[in-house]
């Protein structure tokens, strides 16, 4: 079983005190591809392409020109702990030990515009470039022309040796659909709705958290068959069956009350 999830906008790079085991990402040659055509965008384009503040465009025009093909342990970061996110607030890696990391790299994928594919270990440099941007290189017109089936093909690869080569989608709709074309597994995509009135609803900053507390569920409690999922309890969720299909299971919860 394998989970994927998206990226955050937010990083964290202050905090770069985790001196444990780490990986680096498996299409380097890929990502190196997409930094030199990011190279060539002005920040004006690059404020247009991604939808920046003036500020926002310079840094990331920064970013893409000191990109580094071979980065420092003090210029890079495993993703897990780089991404801040409302999924990555759920997730709550900082509180992961060493066991529950090396699970994680087993079990779990991020999806990223830059990198493709990664492994929660594998060392990342601060960057922004959504799945949905349409930049124009070597492969095509925007970044789900460039992967291509690549990202599908090491997903299925990656379930090769699994017992239960089940890929549970807790992605995003804009990720997800850079996995799609050659991913040759069985998708379960579970949705978290909150219950107000008697209604039944998915509302965005909630259902990204649960994503994040599913992935920390799986995590701790080691769990490799995606019947284990269907006890998920954390904030208060619950598995409906009757609301859910194979392909899609449904998690409800009394609304939280707005906080202040």
């Amino acid at each position: 079983m394998l989970a994927v999830i998206s990226p955050a906008k937010r990083l964290d790079f202050e905090d770069m005190s985790y001196k444990g085991k780490s990986t680096m990402p498996v299409r380097q040659a890929d990502t190196a591809e997409l930094v030199k055509a990011a190279r060539k965008l002005s920040k004006s384009k690059i404020k247009n392409l991604m939808g920046l503040s003036d500020d926002l465009a310079v840094l990331n025009y920064e970013r893409f020109q000191s990109f580094s093909d071979k980065p420092k342990k003090s210029e890079s970061k495993p993703a897990i702990f780089a991404f801040r996110g409302d999924v990555y607030l759920g997730l709550q890696a900082d509180s992961f030990d060493d066991q529950d990391l090396a699970f994680a790299q087993d079990h779990l994928r991020i999806l990223s515009g830059l990198y493709g594919v990664l492994r929660p270990l594998d060392r990342i440099q601060p960057y922004r470039l959504e799945m949905g941007s349409k930049l124009k290189n070597p492969r095509g017109e925007n970044l789900y022309d460039f992967w291509g089936s690549d990202i599908g093909e090491t997903l299925t690869n990656d379930l090769k040796s699994s017992a239960h080569p089940v890929l549970i989608n807790l992605a995003s709709n804009e990720y997800f659909k850079a996995a799609k074309k050659g991913l040759n597994v069985d998708i379960i995509t579970p949705e978290f709705k909150e219950i107000k009135d008697g209604k039944a609803r998915m509302l965005g900053a909630f259902a990204k958290q649960a994503r994040g507390m599913m992935v920390r569920y799986m995590t701790q409690n080691r769990i490799d068959d995606p019947e284990g999922l269907k006890d998920f309890n954390l904030g208060g969720y619950k598995y409906q069956k009757d609301l859910s299909t194979p392909a899609k299971w449904v998690f409800t919860r009394k609304q939280p009350p707005p906080t202040r």
